[in-house]
């Protein structure tokens, strides 16, 4: 029993440090492409796209401490019109979070890769006009494939008249039900086609790179092309992001089907680790790859390294 205890305390405590990495990494993101929004009277589309998805993960890591909070601190979200609630609202950042990465990676394949076909090019170079449609069709979309968690009828609880509920051991589920089947099929119906869009796009991204890489390096000999250690990195965060996008699939489908059983647990801890990574690490991983967002970020080290020593007597 104590492992069991400390293994999920140590789960926890992770769980705890990538959502506090995820708000200040997507806090920071937000912050930044805001401030030079505001500044400059114009955005790029690139830019567009890294402040929706910041934005919509900074409120997925809130979902994530509130679910957090409801396993283990209090009986709220067992009211089912909270629980239904919180189901569509963590759905819907869930969705639009994945559709705003894909559309990101759309955008760098488009003017990275070079194309010969009509419809490719027409899209390459109307892809920046057509972002912001993008990405409120994306919310559209979002919308419709989480607003139906509203309807669903989680049959693990049952609330009373007072609108107190308690946990039914006539209803209480080994496996799953057709609640849970109805979940996964809403999920399914969210992120399969940002998933295959996002693999097909980063799959291009990655043998276009890796193909630049090995013509440059057929000429530089001599010495080592700054460019290729670019291309290098970029290759790098993009199978990082493949890692930690598929991961957190599989993680967040655990979640899905994982009951209040106790033997869940140990599976809900794990798919929490798993699941939490993604926002977080991939914020991080954005600032490394962006100049300008890791200029920003030396900027604000050295500010903050210059108060403190200036503080410190």
């Amino acid at each position: 029993f104590l492992t069991f205890l400390y293994f999920l305390i140590i789960s926890m405590c992770i769980v705890a440090i990538e959502v506090v990495v995820g708000f200040m990494g997507n806090g920071f993101i937000t912050a930044v492409n805001s401030i030079n929004w505001i500044k400059s009277k114009k955005i790029s589309a690139a830019d567009m796209i890294l402040i929706f998805l910041s934005t919509s993960r900074f409120i997925l890591q809130v979902t994530v401490m509130m679910y957090i909070h409801s396993l283990y601190f209090t009986d709220v979200f067992k009211l089912a019109s909270v629980y239904k609630a919180f189901g569509a609202v963590w759905m819907f950042v869930n969705h639009a979070s994945l559709w705003f990465s894909t559309w990101l990676y759309v955008l760098y394949c488009a003017k990275i890769i070079n194309v010969t076909q009509w419809l490719l090019l027409q899209i390459k170079l109307r892809i920046t006009g057509m972002v912001p449609w993008l990405l409120l069709g994306s919310l559209v979309v979002s919308s419709v494939t989480s607003l139906p968690f509203l309807w669903t009828t989680p049959s693990t609880y049952l609330c009373s008249s007072t609108g107190n509920c308690r946990e039914n051991s006539t209803v209480h589920i080994s496996d799953w039900d057709s609640s849970h089947l109805y979940i996964l099929l809403l999920y399914f119906a969210g992120c399969f086609f940002p998933l295959v869009l996002s693999v097909v796009t980063s799959a291009l991204l990655i043998t276009s790179l890796c193909k630049h890489t090995k013509k440059m390096q057929c000429y530089v000999d001599s010495f080592r092309d700054p460019l290729i250690d670019v291309h290098l990195t970029v290759i790098k965060s993009i199978i990082s992001f493949l890692i930690l996008y598929l991961s957190s699939f599989v993680a967040q489908i655990l979640l899905t089907l994982s009951t209040s059983q106790s033997q869940d647990a140990v599976k809900v801890a794990v798919s929490l680790v798993v699941a939490g990574a993604y926002p977080s690490i991939h914020s991080v991983i954005l600032i490394i790859v962006n100049s300008k967002l890791k200029l920003a970020f030396r900027m604000f080290c050295q500010h903050f390294k210059c108060h403190l020593e200036s503080v410190t007597p």
